[in-house]
């Protein structure tokens, strides 16, 4: 696969009928539903789960999400969908990108960019990413 960066975690999607718009190709909606799924299952596989952000009482929200859309997909295209953590500041925020392929000519169909802060889901209020997000999250960056 021809990945910007590497080393991504990687999830295989495939859109379903539901998924096609009115113009008849992947709903953009669903790209974004793809990125959200699997910056969970990223988090989950380094060790941070929903049940570990709830036992902190801290999460990583995202306050701006950008996506370049690139190419449409249809329905039952074979894609691999991949994501990275790209900077932090070891304090408060966090970069993740995606990249999604289409499986069968390596082409990029969208390329997404997450910035997060870390907050205190009791208050939803800014916090200090606690030890366990630092000593998790900071090895893995890519860049």
């Amino acid at each position: 696969m021809t990945w910007d960066l590497p080393d991504p975690f990687t999830l295989p999607v495939s859109p379903q009928a539901g998924d096609i718009d009115g113009l008849n190709h992947t709903n953009n909606a669903v790209y974004v539903q793809w990125c959200e799924k699997i910056g969970w299952a990223h988090s989950d596989a380094l060790g941070l789960s929903l049940a570990d952000y709830q036992r902190l009482d801290r999460a990583m929200a995202i306050r701006r999400g950008e996506y370049d859309y690139l190419l449409p997909t249809a329905c039952g295209e074979e894609l691999t969908l991949g994501t990275w953590i790209t900077a932090s500041d070891g304090k408060l925020t966090m970069e993740r990108r995606f990249q999604l392929l289409r499986d069968s000519d390596q082409a990029t169909i969208l390329r997404g960019r997450w910035e997060l802060v870390c907050i205190e889901v009791s208050t939803g209020r800014p916090r200090r990413m606690p030890p366990a997000f630092c000593e998790i999250y900071l090895p893995v960056l890519r860049s």
